[in-house]
């Protein structure tokens, strides 16, 4: 069952009075459940089509279905209810709220949804505990590493158990150790929970634990390679 399909996505912006084409006639599908990345050198377009993806941006022409919502049928207020109820986000520069605490960042998400407070904090415990931070739960993010503070996003983007959770560049500010420990726990979540992981890379270690890649080069898919889970 495809959870994400592109048709055809092109997307151009202007800059300096010239006309960029970011994306050239992007077409692809995600099955529900897969480990996927978009592979590609920096300009390739990777993040330009997660933000797509995501809701974040919106393609100059074709289309993005998440499940069976086509995205461009939506309104601006359906579409945020979409990212929020359905979609994880793990950003390369993590996006933590600096004066939250590890957990506070983490129930955040549940806050916005409307969960009880008693619910939002079981959650969030025990997502913390299963990212490896249950002694750092009341830390803010000046007081983690780098890695902690990736897997406290981690924790944020699963916490509500999307269908989707979409990583752009989420090893590239991490050490290798750190990242590959980080990689393990998303592919064990991917594993345990199903849920449909997304990221877009140029990280070798990424790119050899996904299942599936997609190289991106100038706005194109240039091939699209599989890989035998383990």
């Amino acid at each position: 069952m495809n959870i994400i399909t592109l048709e055809n996505v092109h997307k151009s912006y202007e800059s300096k009075g010239i006309t960029v084409q970011a994306l050239r006639g992007i077409g692809f599908a995600v099955d529900k459940g897969e480990f996927a990345a978009l592979a590609g050198p920096s300009g390739s377009g990777k993040t330009t089509l997660l933000n797509i993806i995501g809701g974040l941006d919106t393609p100059s022409s074709g289309s993005v279905t998440v499940g069976d919502t086509k995205l461009s049928d939506l309104s601006a207020k359906e579409l945020a209810g979409l990212r929020l109820k359905r979609i994880g986000f793990v950003f390369q520069a993590y996006n933590l709220i600096p004066v939250l605490t590890a957990m506070e960042n983490v129930e955040y998400v549940l806050l916005l949804q409307g969960r009880g407070k008693e619910e939002r904090r079981v959650r969030s415990e025990n997502v913390l505990k299963e990212v490896g931070l249950e002694k750092e739960m009341h830390r803010r993010p000046h007081e983690l590493s780098g890695g902690q503070q990736q897997r406290v996003a981690v924790a944020r983007a699963i916490v509500s158990e999307p269908d989707i959770v979409l990583a752009d560049e989420p090893t590239a500010n991490l050490d290798q150790k750190t990242g590959a420990l980080l990689l393990d726990m998303m592919h064990h979540l991917n594993e345990a929970k199903k849920i449909t992981f997304l990221f877009s890379t140029h990280d070798t270690m990424v790119m050899e634990r996904a299942q599936r890649l997609v190289h991106l080069i100038d706005g194109k898919i240039a091939r699209e390679e599989r890989h035998e889970s383990d």
